[in-house]
């Protein structure tokens, strides 16, 4: 796993100048953000070597260098999911490349079922703990003491400066943010009306089919963590419809150009 990493690393970097220092992965309906990205090069997945391929609507497929608020960045426009078939090495893959090419944060944004009673569509929700519910951990294996120790710690997973620091930022400009904990499921159905009420009871506040896997990869090697949830339907008692990918799709553009304001900001003040 270690040679492909680097292999893949070593062909990103031989093909462009841009050296990130911040990761950022656009979930379902939020790929938007690359509209504020000064691109300087980009890749499509199925050009990367050892990369794979994205195939999920609403997830474009290509990895973007380039600079975003003074900073140097490099954004997937488009994820890969536990539930596509492939492995959690898989899954994990592009973050550890992305920490072979030299980043320190990770932001990472999706779009997700809100369980809480106080939350609506819309709702633009910042992660501060998770819960994983996918049955499987992207570290099961043989431990790679280059990427990171065998137990690494997972109570500050989610960064708490920089979780002010937003919470900062939304308040200068009128944007109500939710603030919640995660939870992860393998997917790709979505939840019974049963599954809901259960996650809820264990503490959860929203729940998705992503982010989870790829905080741990990033965790265990170190990288800060800041994730994003669009709220994009309920999972609450007497507010649960028949929902699509597509509402899922609408709902999270539409919260899109608020998250993208805050991402700039942020970038600007660390």
């Amino acid at each position: 796993m270690l040679k492909k990493i680097q292999e893949t690393a070593d062909y990103l970097l031989s093909k462009t100048t841009i050296r990130p220092e911040i990761g950022i992965i656009l979930g379902t309906g939020l790929g938007g953000l690359v509209n504020e990205i000064k691109a300087i090069d980009s890749f499509p997945y199925q050009s990367i070597p050892n990369f794979p391929v994205s195939t999920v609507d609403g997830h474009k497929g290509q990895l973007i260098f380039g600079t975003m608020s003074g900073k140097n960045i490099v954004a997937m426009q488009g994820r890969f999911h536990f539930y596509e078939g492939y492995s959690m090495d898989e899954v994990v893959f592009p973050v550890r490349v992305m920490k072979f090419l030299g980043i320190k944060l990770l932001i990472l944004s999706n779009a997700c079922g809100g369980v809480n009673p106080e939350f609506q569509v819309g709702d633009l929700m910042i992660v501060e703990d998770h819960i994983n519910l996918i049955k499987t951990n992207p570290l099961i294996g043989k431990n790679e003491e280059e990427l990171g120790i065998r137990f690494p710690d997972m109570s500050h997973a989610y960064d708490k400066e920089l979780i002010g620091k937003v919470f900062e930022i939304a308040n200068r400009h009128g944007i109500s943010l939710q603030k919640g904990v995660y939870a992860a499921v393998s997917g790709p159905t979505y939840e019974t009306p049963a599954e809901y009420r259960y996650i809820r009871a264990i503490g959860a506040d929203a729940v998705g089919m992503s982010t989870v896997p790829e905080v741990i990869a990033a965790r265990h090697m170190g990288l800060k963590c800041f994730a994003f949830s669009v709220i994009s339907d309920l999972g609450v008692p007497g507010k649960i419809v028949e929902i699509t990918h597509k509402h899922v799709i609408d709902a999270a553009s539409e919260i899109e150009p608020q998250m993208t304001l805050i991402i700039k900001e942020l970038l600007e003040e660390i």
